[in-house]
């Protein structure tokens, strides 16, 4: 008999694993945490997220926590101006929110949850088998084991939980280098989406009042092989070359650098052993999209794990974690890569440039693309079932009327649960879902803002449409929809 210290060991206490914790803790699924770091990392390469992900915190009613969050309403993509506003919910993503920031909220919210975190604590092996993972790991007291029936690696581009579950990290390797400081103490004009100058690219985010972060990219400059550290003296030299602006009277605050190397997980599965965020895909930061990527990741993951360790998960729903995600990462990689041409590329890049210009200007059906493709707002699940516009795509917000009280679709996701929406009437959903009662709400509520009334709407966890009734068509497939997602019926 198998016994268990820990329903699922994350490995990993970045953005993507706190929030996953967070998800697991939601369905009543225990979960610890593991982290090498004997503290948070208060650096913060990240600052903000995609629209997309500012959704998937509202769903869980963790946007309030950040206060005022303001959005970028226009960016670039590779540098060609783009206004993000053209879908509906459609920003640059939320400004100036520093990784370090999001990491504390998501930890916060998870250890309210009742998610344990161990700090200090480097993971040395994994053995695995049919019923569990057997967690190896040396900590401050010495060595620890831990069962679980589950391992999920949020642990960055280097996993030592990607490598032990021996599954390949394909890829293109790296070609040039962005470098970039945070300083203080000296008033810079921002440049939001960078400039392209002779010899390169200049970026200046401001951080506060007296804080920025210069970012660059030096084309004469060869791809770095020492493994000594940058320092500010190179970093002020080469911006002042490129920009004319003199930052070497700056106080340095951290100086770091990134490349364009992009890779990619064979498989986001390996039997129990799982990969999420910078462990299952990796890319030029660029639109907010990496630590993004990694927290949509963990949303889709942890409702289907919880279903599994709790008996009902029908059959293959772990399996398709890795088929609705993998496409998700590739196409990040693909428009990174993309952006890195157009926005990083020589002279030689000019008439594509040009052209791809002129498609982003004439073009509204461009923009709706790019702005789609960048935000993740556009992404859309195979679910089969119904044939309906809505179907394997988000949930947008919507303003609801419940009991004669208003609220919002967002907050019906609060919990965590899946949520079926009977809109506008009686259309016997509810005796429909009765023997789901346990996992899927039944919510009664006014007619939805839709292109077309429809009688209900059947939410995943993770915000996206598994089923729509259109106005006349009853619970028609309906036991089938819940069956495939959510298991059988009590």
């Amino acid at each position: 008999m198998n016994s268990f210290d820990v329903d699922v060991v994350v490995v990993g206490a970045g953005p993507t694993g706190l929030m996953l914790a967070g998800e697991l803790r939601l369905n009543g699924v225990s979960v610890t945490v593991l982290d090498k770091l004997a503290e948070p990392m208060q650096q913060s390469r990240a600052l903000g997220f995609s629209a997309r992900t500012i959704e998937e915190f509202d769903q869980r009613g963790l946007i309030a926590r950040f206060g005022e969050v303001g959005v970028i309403p226009s960016g670039h993509f590779g540098g060609v101006p783009l206004d993000y506003q053209v879908l509906e919910g459609g920003s640059y993503g939320a400004r100036g929110i520093p990784q370090a920031r999001t990491e504390g909220i998501l930890g916060g919210w998870a250890q309210q949850l009742g998610a344990e975190v161990r700090r200090g604590v480097e993971v040395t092996g994994l053995e695995s088998d049919d019923e569990g993972v057997t967690v190896l790991a040396e900590g401050a007291d010495g060595p620890l084991r831990l069962r679980a029936r589950h391992v999920v690696g949020c642990d960055g581009a280097r996993s030592i939980v990607r490598k032990l579950a021996g599954i390949d990290f394909p890829g293109t390797e790296p070609t040039l280098e962005l470098r970039f400081a945070d300083v203080a103490g000296i008033q810079l004009r921002p440049r939001f989406s960078g400039e392209r100058v002779p010899g390169g690219m200049v970026m200046v985010i401001p951080m506060g009042p007296d804080r920025s972060r210069i970012i660059y990219f030096d084309r004469d400059e060869p791809l770095r092989t020492s493994p000594d550290p940058i320092t500010f003296e190179e970093v002020a030299e080469a911006f002042q070359r490129l920009s004319g602006e003199d930052i070497s009277g700056a106080t340095p605050l951290w100086v770091s650098s990134t490349t364009d190397v992009s890779r990619q997980a064979a498989a986001y599965r390996n039997g129990r052993i799982f990969l999420a965020g910078d462990a299952a895909h990796i890319h030029l930061p660029i639109g907010a999209q990496g630590m993004s990527a990694g927290v949509q990741d963990a949303v889709n993951l942890g409702w289907k794990l919880a279903l599994d360790i709790k008996g009902q998960a029908p059959q293959g729903l772990l399996d398709t974690y890795h088929a609705e995600r993998h496409p998700v990462g590739a196409r990040i990689l693909t428009n990174t890569l993309a952006q890195r041409i157009l926005y990083l590329g020589g002279d030689e890049i000019t008439p594509m440039r040009e052209v791809f210009g002129e498609l982003v200007e004439n073009y509204d059906s461009v923009k709706r693309h790019l702005v789609g493709m960048v935000t993740g707002l556009d992404i859309r699940h195979d679910l089969g079932g119904v044939d309906h516009p809505l179907v394997g795509r988000r949930l947008p917000d919507r303003d609801l009327v419940v009991d004669g009280e208003k609220t919002s679709a967002f907050t019906l996701l609060n919990a965590g649960r899946a949520v079926l929406l009977e809109l506008g009437g009686d259309h016997g959903l509810r005796e429909a879902a009765a023997g789901w009662a346990d996992r899927v709400d039944v919510v009664a509520a006014d007619q939805i803002d839709c292109d077309a009334p429809v009688d209900g709407i059947l939410v995943r966890p993770d915000g996206y449409v598994a089923w729509v009734a259109p106005s006349g068509a009853g619970s028609e497939a309906l036991t089938d929809t819940l069956n495939r997602w959510f298991g059988p019926a009590n």
